[in-house]
């Protein structure tokens, strides 16, 4: 059976269904295809089931540390049957949404797994998809464009793989049903860090295992610095320049046990937990969708495509993490809806990744859009740096977490704001300024003259463009 098309979309995730309303929003005819569910990794595996468990560690630890606000709960315990239960009902809820937008725009989704075929007498260009149904049926669709979002899938370490047991990874640590007394994560970027701050805040003993020089490598040298400091402060054991010896883990009925390389064999770490959470990033799922029957090009094993999300064969688009970059949900969508604009006879402007906010959703929060200060001296730019401590913060105070920052780098000769990056309450929110600023091309002096409402947490942003400007209030 042949299907034809107007756009084509492999993978539903949230690149993929963005992309797909975008162009049925153009009036053109849409199918997805989905081998699994409609959200892919963010809203089943990523995203959204870990940030319902951070919210549950979260509201854990405030129930626990509720009396200094006068307020006495006796008794406090965690059901994590329960947090389990409403992390599903959160995805859930969520999952039926996007099926009721595919419906709304009439978009047609198909499950199966696809594989893009090369020219055929379906059609003389490749891009066509080959469908495996469920009912061992196939369906062939035929698109003037297909646009690939096939995201990408936890990285194993050579030799380490996982076993679901005592060696895991995000995906299979989303599906415990009893918390283990101990973890020991190797990798401290972003997701080590957010298993870190709610295993330690749900009670487990964590050790995290880094073979950089310091946690979250990507972002400013200061917030990886206030991370790992709350991190210590509550328990976790943090290891870096510390390489594991993949060769020397081994189990038996009660642990997991390993062996770790510090400073380039300066010394020799043991350790032993209950489980094992590998945390080393994530690699495109490119392997098994047919990309060899086109002239689509990898690149250090994702696609490579050029600003407008094309690949080397200009009807074939890719978006999300199948291209690597930053690799974040909402890179994706902007990358969909740029593929659309483009297929549509659009000129979209080329997405700039420092206008892409970044976001550690650990306790306390970080969040960052542009350059780190390290980035701005490498490019040679002479900077003035803004920063501003929460504990200058009327509401930080009255909320009682007055931990962390606002830095801002600044362009010391052209006035430009280069980058602005928070540690502290509710960071992940207030990032979306220091975006609309960079989008807006502001100026530290025009957003420190936005009124902020006091009290409020936002007040820190005028703040710290002030303290960049030399002229803080309160910093």
């Amino acid at each position: 059976m042949t299907k034809q098309t107007n756009v084509a979309v492999l993978g539903g995730g949230t690149g993929g269904y963005i992309a797909a309303i975008a162009a049925a929003q153009a009036g053109l005819e849409v199918v997805v295809i989905e081998r699994e569910q409609l959200g892919g990794t963010c809203l089943h595996r990523g995203c959204i089931p870990t940030k319902a468990l951070l919210r549950s560690a979260e509201a854990y630890v405030q129930a626990q540390d509720s009396s200094r606000f006068g307020v006495v709960i006796e008794g406090v315990s965690l059901n994590f049957e329960r947090v389990q239960q409403r992390k599903q009902e959160v995805v859930e809820q969520l999952h039926r949404g996007i099926q009721f937008l595919m419906k709304k725009y009439n978009i047609e989704v198909i499950y199966g797994n696809g594989r893009v075929m090369g020219p055929s007498i379906f059609s003389p260009q490749s891009g066509s998809v080959a469908v495996e149904l469920p009912d061992e049926e196939s369906l062939t669709i035929v698109p003037q464009h297909l646009i690939i979002a096939t995201g990408s899938r936890p990285r194993q370490l050579q030799g380490l793989a996982a076993d679901g047991q005592r060696i895991v990874t995000s995906d299979e640590a989303l599906q415990w049903t009893e918390l283990p007394c101990s973890v020991i994560i190797v990798g401290g970027g972003v997701i080590g860090v957010e298993w870190a701050s709610m295993l330690a805040d749900f009670g487990t003993e964590v050790i995290i295992v880094e073979a950089g020089a310091r946690l979250v490598p990507t972002e400013d040298e200061d917030v990886a610095k206030e991370l790992a400091r709350q991190l210590k402060k509550r328990g976790v054991r943090i290891h870096t320049n510390t390489k594991l010896q993949v060769e020397s883990v081994h189990t038996d009925d009660d642990a997991i046990h390993i062996s770790a390389e510090v400073a380039e064999g300066k010394e020799l770490l043991h350790l032993s937990a209950e489980k094992l959470l590998v945390s080393v990033g994530r690699q495109a799922n490119v392997d098994g969708i047919g990309l060899e029957n086109t002239g689509v090009q990898l690149e250090n094993g994702f696609i490579r495509v050029n600003e407008s999300m094309q690949t080397s064969e200009p009807h074939i688009y890719a978006i999300g993490d199948v291209i690597g970059g930053l690799q974040l949900a909402h890179a994706a969508s902007a990358e969909g809806r740029v593929a659309v604009e483009h297929l549509t006879g659009g000129k979209p402007e080329a997405l700039d990744k420092h206008r892409i906010p970044r976001c550690i959703y650990s306790r306390p929060e970080a969040a960052a859009v542009g350059m780190t200060e390290h980035e701005a001296r490498q490019a040679g730019i002479d900077v003035r740096i803004g920063k501003v401590s929460f504990k200058a913060i009327g509401k930080a105070v009255v909320q009682g977490e007055t931990d962390g920052f606002v830095k801002v780098v600044m362009d010391a000769a052209t006035n430009d704001l280069l980058g602005v990056h928070i540690v502290g309450p509710h960071a992940t929110e207030l990032i979306g300024e220091a975006a609309l600023a960079k989008l807006l091309d502001a100026t530290p002096w025009e957003v420190g003259h936005v009124i902020h409402p006091h009290p409020s947490l936002s007040e820190i942003m005028s703040e710290a463009m002030w303290a960049a400007e030399g002229r803080a209030y309160h910093g």
